[in-house]
């Protein structure tokens, strides 16, 4: 709480008021806003200092190449959909993508998930029009409601303390299911066998094989730890709501320094990533491992002055950049960015996005990706690394543990003309659990053939 701050560091944390703040919802009341915040400082934290230094030390070994970054789950988390059912399956399918990753890179894996948090979103449009009405555009269930009516998206700060509460609720379902038995890697691996169970995987079947092999290996020779039954699942989200981001940073009892708690690590969106903006000015005073999506538009420039701003002393897996290039750019594009920032010497992680520079609009409309535009960015991302001797982190999807028809491909092949059968994202289109699992074979194919 702000109780034990100094006047210095309180003045730091609300320094962002005075600074442009992109992507904001228009409050239309906003005394209830500073109502509802102050109350919210009087909540619990949603995770601990000690969490996030974990994780920050996590993050650099991913950036030295001894560790790798696994995150994931929905472009924008949903009050409905933050059952006990949806959640599981959302973890599930990252523990599988994850025990894959895991036996093809031969490091630990990062996991990371978009969730518990990610009930925002910034919209390249404040306002949406339909059949002559506009309304404000849906921002996240944080801010206001999907249907297209003035009730409902109308920005409402009583929304941002549910998104609170659901964050609660998901970050007791996550500790109970990855300490609770959920997990271990043998039911895990079994979860495994039954995707390949599936014909359309069946080029799959050698690396399947293998790690069929290295489990019953370490059955016969009794190998049983904890670390085979319980794993660590960290939360993320985009630090796009600025009152409700103030209102979690807390300061730290055992030093003094302020961390956000409402989430292990915090992005800054490429929309909101200004040097002189808000949002940069508001994650450089907390202590969390921190990213920055990068889009092809970046300069050499702009990465070290990020780095100046939220990592001047160069602190290992304090700073991660998230590349968002572009299948068709990222091997022009990338290379200078991670040139520049190895020469000035300053550690950063590596993650890639390959999801959200290739959305393209099907013939009915809806927005789509291809899985192998996501593949060839994911492939750049590698061979770039590899090419200049750095190390490529980890991967940032947009996945869901449901049967959803929103990502164009993958062996159980998505068509246009299937689209809307199970097209439920409110936002971005997301890899259904098949494609996910698929696209973890097919990035553990290309780790074995490097040296991350």
């Amino acid at each position: 709480m702000f109780n034990d701050a100094d006047e210095q560091t309180l003045a730091s944390i609300l320094a962002w008021r005075d600074l442009p703040a992109k992507h904001q919802p228009d409050w239309p009341d906003k005394a209830e806003l500073e109502r509802l915040m102050a109350y919210l400082r009087t909540l619990p934290p949603l995770v601990f200092a000690g969490e996030a230094d974990k994780l920050k030390q996590e993050m650099a070994a991913a950036g030295r190449g001894q560790a790798f970054v696994l995150m994931g789950g929905d472009c924008a988390e949903s009050f409905a959909d933050s059952s006990a059912d949806r959640i599981r399956a959302r973890i599930r399918t990252i523990l599988q993508m994850a025990a894959v990753l895991t036996y093809a890179a031969s490091v630990p894996v990062v996991k990371i998930g978009r969730m518990a948090g990610q009930f925002a979103k910034p919209r390249s449009n404040p306002f949406e029009t339909r059949d002559g009405v506009t309304l404000p555009s849906y921002m996240g269930d944080a801010v206001n409601g999907h249907e297209f009516t003035r009730e409902a998206r109308t920005p409402d700060p009583h929304r941002l303390i549910e998104a609170y509460q659901r964050s609660v609720s998901t970050l007791n379902l996550v500790r109970a299911f990855t300490t609770g038995g959920f997990a271990d890697l043998a039911k895990v691996h079994e979860w495994n066998k039954g995707f390949m169970a599936n014909p359309a995987y069946a080029k799959y079947e050698a690396m399947a094989g293998e790690i069929d092999r290295a489990m019953r290996f370490m059955k016969a020779a009794g190998v049983s730890t904890d670390s085979f039954r319980t794993v660590d699942l960290y939360s993320s989200h985009e630090a796009l709501l600025l009152p409700y981001e103030e209102a979690m940073t807390r300061i730290d009892s055992r030093t003094g320094t302020p961390y956000n708690t409402s989430a292990h690590f915090l992005w800054i969106g490429e929309r909101t990533r200004d040097i002189g903006g808000a949002h940069v000015e508001m994650l450089s005073h907390v202590r969390n491992p921190i990213g920055v999506k990068l889009g092809p538009r970046t300069t050499v420039a702009d990465a070290i002055a990020l780095i100046d701003k939220l990592n001047p002393e160069g602190e290992p897996g304090r700073l991660t950049f998230i590349t968002r290039m572009g299948a068709d750019k990222i091997r022009d594009c990338l290379p200078p960015l991670v040139e520049g920032v190895a020469r000035d010497g300053r550690p950063v992680t590596w993650v890639t996005d390959p999801m959200h520079g290739n959305t393209i609009t099907a013939k009915n409309g809806l927005k789509t990706r291809r899985l192998s535009d996501i593949m060839r960015e994911i492939q750049g991302f590698f061979a770039v690394h590899q090419e200049l001797g750095t190390h490529p982190g980890g991967i940032h999807v947009e996945l869901t543990g449901d049967d959803v028809t929103e990502v164009l491909g993958g062996s159980e092949e998505v068509v246009e003309d299937t689209l809307e059968e199970r097209y439920e994202t409110l936002v971005d289109p997301r890899l259904n659990h098949q494609q996910s699992l698929e696209m973890a074979f097919l990035v553990a194919e290309q780790l074995r053939d490097i040296d991350i």
